[in-house]
């Protein structure tokens, strides 16, 4: 009867101990929420303002636009400095596309490499790129040869057509990057890269025909 006794008292005992390592081991409300946060709150890399590389600009490309907007604003700036002109209407003419190109460039850059031009609609930007930089190129390099053709030959007009003509050299080298990385905007007729349900298609009547030669 003593050892029955000795069991029954030792077994609350065991029992009770069994229960504290039970909820000892049971994860509490406020560890269980800081995971789920943790988990819930994980930085996205798409949800930062800059994108780079962007899908449509590379770090190339963006190296050569910053240089354009660099180019177009000493042209201006240079152009600002001519005090006389021999023909006035070539050295505004150079002085509206050097101005266009600085601000209108430094606005697509910024569109281009930040998040801001989902928000802008647009959704034809590789079009949009190459033909702003092709007429912008050809504007800029019309402008720096007539205003070459028709200055003072002061050292301020000369550095001007010169920082002209890179600037038109930076948006033709641009153009040829385009071209190389993304192809023609514009071309037409290309044809679709065929899934594996079409290429199985088009691979069954040659094996249907070998079988049918089998036989």
């Amino acid at each position: 009867m003593g050892v029955c006794a000795l069991q029954v008292e030792v077994a609350p005992a065991e029992a009770q101990q069994q229960i504290k390592a039970t909820l000892v081991n049971i994860p509490s409300r406020g560890s269980i929420m800081a995971d789920v946060y943790s988990v819930t709150t994980t930085p996205n890399p798409k949800s930062s303002c800059l994108w780079i590389p962007s899908e449509n600009l590379e770090k190339l490309r963006c190296g050569v636009k910053v240089l354009q907007v660099l180019l177009s604003f000493v042209a201006f700036v240079l152009e600002e400095t001519v005090h006389s002109c021999i023909s006035c209407s070539a050295l505004y003419f150079f002085e509206f596309v050097s101005c266009s190109a600085f601000l209108f460039t430094l606005l697509l850059l910024v569109l281009l490499y930040t998040a801001l031009r989902v928000r802008v609609g647009v959704s034809c930007w590789p079009q949009l790129d190459f033909v702003y930089t092709a007429v912008i190129a050809l504007l800029f390099l019309m402008s720096s040869i007539i205003f070459a053709s028709s200055n003072s030959d002061t050292s301020i007009e000369k550095t001007a057509v010169a920082f002209g003509f890179l600037a038109s050299s930076a948006f033709l080298v641009d153009l040829v990057l385009f071209v190389k990385t993304h192809g023609f905007p514009f071309q037409s007729g290309q044809k679709p890269t065929p899934t594996s349900g079409v290429s199985a298609a088009t691979d069954a009547p040659p094996e249907t025909a070998k079988l049918n030669e089998a036989e």
